[in-house]
């Protein structure tokens, strides 16, 4: 896994990320069908009305590079979408994942496993951004710029995860991962990353799940035609929020179009909560929520059987301290270590 530290404005920061790339001769496959070019070309120009400094910085990376910006930017957007039909550059898109966020006593704690094809692994970063006007924030990803999860110095979590979507039903917008980076930068707490939320255009079904050190918590699930807010679930002593690769609520259900092929969401989702109101993440949080997380309590990361998909990263965040423990690769095989950069930035 990368680690990179990014400051200053966005322009800047993606010519830095531009001369990396150029440095270690890494190309793109900017190949995209007229559907995804043309999905691409009205996202942008959404992304650029809600986050025009994000557009920047693709810039900065696509000046450097060589590359034609609205291609580079169509083939970020598509990310996550509608890469549907690159067997022949990029294998086909799957994403597993799950992620939650728990309140007891008075710690505040979020945990991730981030599954996906091992072809991914090795590029990977764990990035620190500065930006210039923005929220300081480290974003964990398997692409760059976007991300999968992250952690701001506000102590705001905000993850997500994928949800099948029919090719028909994709529209303009951001895409889950952009969706990450953009309330990481600009909200400070859930409710307003909610309000935040409330008036992206969605480009396909994704959870994001929200948590904040002062205990509110979230799972924003989002079509292109609807967004639902589930509360987080509270038992006697204490709270969980959890996500996986499908829509809880009953009214979201419809708009999921996996059919059950998710990578056994539904197990995921029962054992992360199960394990919390049977009282098994209790006592050292960080060391249960390891164990549950390398699949102690139940069906977690265990894709033994699965051809092509695995485990790539776990993450635990203690909002309130802004610790980070991660582990670059199964959980099972490979230690989980502490990533203080945020923390030694926002306390110094």
């Amino acid at each position: 896994m990368y680690h990179l530290r990014l400051k200053g404005g966005h322009y800047e920061m993606g010519v830095k990320r531009g001369k990396v790339f150029g440095r270690s001769r890494i190309t793109f496959p900017l190949h995209l069908d007229n559907f995804q070019l043309e999905h691409g070309k009205q996202s942008e120009e959404i992304l650029r009305k809600f986050f025009p400094e994000v557009c920047e910085e693709m810039k900065g990376v696509s000046d450097t590079i060589g590359a034609d910006y609205l291609q580079f930017a169509s083939w970020m957007l598509c990310m996550g979408c509608c890469m549907y039909n690159l067997e022949d550059n990029v294998p086909v898109e799957v994403r597993g994942c799950t992620a939650f966020a728990y309140s007891i006593d008075s710690k505040l704690m979020y945990g991730r496993n981030n599954d996906l094809p091992p072809y991914l692994r090795d590029g990977c970063k764990s990035e620190i951004y500065a930006p210039e006007n923005g929220n300081r924030f480290h974003i964990t990803t398997s692409s760059f710029i976007n991300g999968e999860e992250g952690l701001n110095e506000h102590g705001l979590a905000v993850a997500m995860t994928f949800v099948m979507t029919g090719l028909k039903k994709i529209q303009a917008g951001f895409n889950s991962c952009f969706i990450v980076r953009y309330l990481l930068e600009k909200a400070n707490t859930t409710e307003q990353a909610i309000t935040l939320l409330s008036d992206l255009p969605i480009a396909s079904n994704c959870n994001i799940l929200l948590a904040d050190k002062g205990g509110r918590m979230a799972v924003a699930e989002c079509a292109p035609t609807v967004k639902n807010i589930r509360e987080a679930e509270k038992f006697d002593d204490g709270k969980i929020v959890c996500t996986v690769n499908s829509f809880i609520s009953e009214q979201m259900k419809p708009y999921d179009d996996a059919n059950g092929n998710d990578y056994n969401s539904c197990k995921r989702y029962k054992v992360v909560m199960d394990s919390f109101s049977s009282g098994l993440l209790r006592g050292d949080y960080v060391e249960t929520t390891k164990q549950l997380l390398r699949g102690g309590y139940g069906f977690m990361c265990q894709y033994d059987n699965e051809p092509d998909f695995e485990t790539v990263w776990s993450s635990i965040f203690d909002l309130r301290s802004l610790a980070i423990y991660r582990a670059e690769g199964d959980p099972r095989k490979k230690k989980f270590v502490s990533d203080n950069r945020l923390h030694n930035i926002k306390f110094k």
